[in-house]
């Protein structure tokens, strides 16, 4: 009880009414049937009374302030809004999220690092030969794909809690979404093996070290995905280095078998995030806060997310289509298996995809951008000329794809030197990069230009609640990756396949323009509409 009075003031102050305390509690997540095993009381109204009562009558009725009133009493006072220099306001945020975006792709610097030194990463060994490297790639294929979907919902759901600073929520939300998602992935790879048992696609010790690398890397992209929504994004780092450390050092210096040094190296990233998690919480959550024993609900949460689950999900279905497509193209009548690695192929699209993850910057600072200016536009643009607020946004929009048209120029020299220069790939891996991967690397990295901007217009939607659009238009693009793809890979020649997504890339930047251009043109509702 003295719990929930001092939550009640710390929302509402000095209440007006019993009736704004009786909603104060029911917005914590407390029920009627709650309240008397918990309370004492019969009902939420009772409770409201009571401690309606209990407030008025305090000793220090008069000084009861709310958190926000206790802030500004203590100094923090409105920011003066600036309204003019806006150059400087956007540098000094392209100085702070463009930089933090490259910085946040250091677990992905790592893993290259490593390859490039070491021949040897957390999931992939150039020592492989082509099966080994079936089996694992496709692990890491499922894992991701199945995952996909939940690790968007924690970004969406858990996100919703922890900016309302209800810490409970969020950690029961992230734990109910994990389950999930582990579940999840055992029931896909109980149903590969049932399709396997009455078929024989693949011999079941390759199916069983698929399964391992599957589970793994899924149970890895549940445990660091939190992370990124509790602000705690440096920690991926310091979990893929440590793992990776020790993975590298087992490879080199002990007799462990190279799959065993994956796996042990995984477990390591998932069981440091997972504690990480935990102590996050436990100091985190403030003891005063009440539980009020609230519960995820299976069916509110599928009904809030299940656009965002379906868009996560199909994200990586999209990125790995044109890959399946190839390596099941048996022109030759030589592989041995329906899906079969090819490392050419691969290693083209491996480097294209340098592309997108280098854009990564322009994606921060973008959103960051946005976030910053559609506060301070309608804090200072007049009522009857909201045209005014529209076009100011829209064309910063098209700034930010200006922004992002001459970064892929630099990026696109990097990777040419990376290709042809002799302290690049030759150099580390003594072989030639071959005309196929650089035909693929070409058609990949365009791909992947186009990628980067379709997504980069989903977010935009998404900041506002609008993610039934691009979920629309990434559909779209999933059937045209599927039939480019197979037709160009089966009728001319399997490294084609990239077509497959270098034309679904183009076909999601134009559909997600297009609700672009009609979100910015009416950004004015459509802000008005989300909050």
């Amino acid at each position: 009880m003295d719990n929930l009075i001092l939550t009640v003031r710390d929302k509402i102050g000095k209440p007006v009414s019993s009736r704004v305390v009786a909603a104060t509690i029911e917005s914590l997540g407390i029920r009627d049937k709650d309240t008397l095993n918990d309370f004492g009381v019969p009902s939420i109204k009772s409770l409201a009374d009571l401690i309606y009562q209990k407030i008025l009558t305090a000793p220090d009725y008069i000084s009861i302030r709310n958190k926000k009133e206790r802030e500004l009493e203590a100094g923090e006072k409105s920011k003066t809004l600036q309204l003019s220099d806006y150059l400087i306001v956007k540098l000094k945020i392209f100085a702070r999220y463009y930089p933090t975006g490259i910085l946040h792709l250091l677990p992905v610097f790592v893993q290259i690092l490593a390859i490039i030194l070491f021949g040897y990463s957390l999931w992939t060994f150039v020592g492989f030969n082509h099966m080994q490297s079936t089996a694992v790639v496709l692990g890491v294929i499922i894992g991701l794909i199945t995952t996909g979907g939940f690790v968007q919902v924690i970004g969406r759901q858990a996100s919703f809690y922890w900016n309302y600073e209800d810490y409970t929520m969020t950690r029961k939300t992230i734990n109910f979404l994990v389950k999930m998602g582990a579940k999840s992935i055992s029931i896909v790879l109980i149903g590969i093996y049932a399709l396997n048992f009455f078929f024989h696609i693949f011999p079941v010790k390759l199916l069983l070290i698929l399964f391992i690398y599957a589970f793994l890397i899924g149970l890895l992209l549940l445990m660091i995905a939190p992370l990124h929504t509790i602000k705690q994004r440096w920690f991926i780092s310091v979990a893929i280095f440590t793992a990776t450390t020790v993975a590298v050092l087992l490879s080199k210096y002990s007799v462990v078998p190279i799959y065993m040094t994956h796996w042990i190296g995984i477990l390591i990233a998932i069981l440091l995030s997972k504690g990480f998690l935990y102590f996050f919480f436990r100091n985190k959550i403030d003891k005063r806060q009440v539980d009020c024993n609230m519960e995820v609900k299976t069916p509110v949460m599928l009904y809030q997310n299940y656009h965002y689950f379906f868009y996560g999900l199909l994200v990586y279905v999209f990125i790995f289509i044109d890959r399946i497509l190839a390596w099941s193209a048996d022109i030759s009548g030589t592989i041995p298996y329906i899906i079969y690695f090819e490392k050419n192929y691969e290693l083209g699209m491996d480097v294209a995809i340098l592309v997108f993850l280098l854009l990564s910057g322009v994606m921060e600072y973008s959103l960051a951008a946005f976030s910053k200016f559609i506060d301070i536009g309608q804090k200072n643009t007049p009522f009857e000329h909201p045209e005014h607020y529209n076009q100011s946004l829209f064309r910063m929009y098209w700034q930010h794809i200006s922004l992002m048209f001459v970064t892929s120029l630099f990026i696109f020299i990097i990777i040419y030197f990376i290709i042809t220069s002799s302290w690049g790939y030759q150099a580390h891996f003594k072989e030639v990069f071959e005309e196929l991967s650089i035909r693929v690397c070409i058609i990949g990295g365009l791909g992947y230009f186009f990628f980067a901007w379709g997504i980069l217009n989903t977010l935009y939607l998404f900041t506002l609640g609008q993610p039934a659009k691009p979920l629309r238009a990434l559909v779209m693009a999933c059937i045209v990756n599927v039939i480019t793809g197979f037709l160009l890979s089966r009728f001319i020649s399997y490294e084609y396949s990239v077509g497959g997504l270098f034309c679904g890339s183009l076909l999601f930047m134009l559909l997600t323009l297009r609700e672009n251009i009609h979100f910015f043109r009416n950004l004015d509702y459509y802000y008005y509409a989300a909050y």
